[in-house]
């Protein structure tokens, strides 16, 4: 079975994350409220991939991030799912493949597939210990 790398950011601007709206026209998963990522490419890097996903799909450059937690999405392929805590960027945010990206309360963000309630639950578990640093 052939496993597909990606990233996600959870941006973080002091009680509030960042979620985005998927097109919808997409084939997978049309309309719903995510965390914003993409594939890794052929012979890239997590942290690469990051910067270049981070800029793409937001128009930002990432200057502050921190590895969170890795785990599988069975989507349309089966995706592995990098984790990633963004706290700085710079440039003006923008959602450029997305509907729509939206701040929202942590505690409360309304998220729609159950891999990103983990990975957001996972953030906001080691928050709360002390084990995050920025």
């Amino acid at each position: 079975m052939i496993v597909h790398e990606c990233v996600a950011f959870i941006l973080i601007d002091e009680s509030k994350v960042l979620l985005e709206q998927r097109f919808l026209q997409e084939i997978s998963g049309a309309g719903l409220l995510n965390i914003p990522g993409g594939h890794i490419e052929a012979g890239e890097d997590q942290v690469a991939a990051l910067a270049r996903e981070l800029n793409e799909e937001l128009n930002v450059k990432l200057e502050s991030h921190q590895f969170l937690c890795s785990l599988y999405y069975p989507a349309i392929e089966l995706q592995l799912i990098h984790y990633y805590v963004v706290t700085k960027w710079s440039g003006v945010i923008q959602a450029l493949e997305a509907e729509a990206v939206y701040w929202h309360e942590i505690t409360e963000a309304p998220l729609e597939g159950d891999t990103d309630k983990v990975a957001l639950s996972e953030f906001i578990r080691l928050s709360n210990c002390g084990a995050l640093t920025f």
